[in-house]
């Protein structure tokens, strides 16, 4: 075990930083919500979920449209987060680039037809309005919660 002096940590940050802390809670909302679209009963219409289409008709919690692939990326993208959140810089990264990824998918949301084959993912209108609340908060925090140089570069410091 290794003791460090006051000197040695006067200015880090010993625990996560609150970016870190931010990443790491939306990384396991991710999880969750991919977890929660494989439960029957939570996921209403099961019976009728498809890999990755617009006829998918599995409405988790019975309002967003998901499908397989849908779970799966929500999986992937909690579990990046939980990767990201080990430092204040990839935690902010996460948030930042994750709030576009979601900017972009509200728009995609816009942009395609419901019944469209390119609705593979597939969205609703709740999605798509998740989707804009998600991608506006996620870059707020990590704008917001990094506003100052110290709070990026002090949850990356090693003792």
């Amino acid at each position: 075990m290794t003791a460090y002096s006051a000197d040695q940590t006067a200015g880090r940050s010993v625990g996560r930083t609150n970016v870190q802390k931010a990443a790491l809670a939306v990384g396991i909302v991710f999880l969750l919500v991919g977890v929660l679209g494989f439960i029957p009963g939570i996921t209403t219409n099961y019976d009728q979920l498809e890999f990755a289409s617009a006829d998918s008709e599995a409405m988790l919690l019975g309002v967003f449209q998901v499908s397989i692939l849908h779970n799966i990326v929500h999986l992937l993208f909690g579990a990046l987060g939980l990767v990201m959140a080990r430092s204040a810089s990839g935690a902010r990264t996460y948030l930042v680039f994750g709030g576009i990824v979601y900017l972009v998918l509200f728009l995609y949301g816009l942009l395609v037809g419901q019944d469209s084959a390119a609705n593979f993912v597939p969205v609703n209108t709740a999605d798509d309005i998740l989707h804009l609340v998600l991608g506006i908060g996620m870059i707020l925090l990590g704008v917001v919660l990094t506003r100052r140089r110290n709070d990026v570069t002090a949850g990356d410091a090693r003792p």
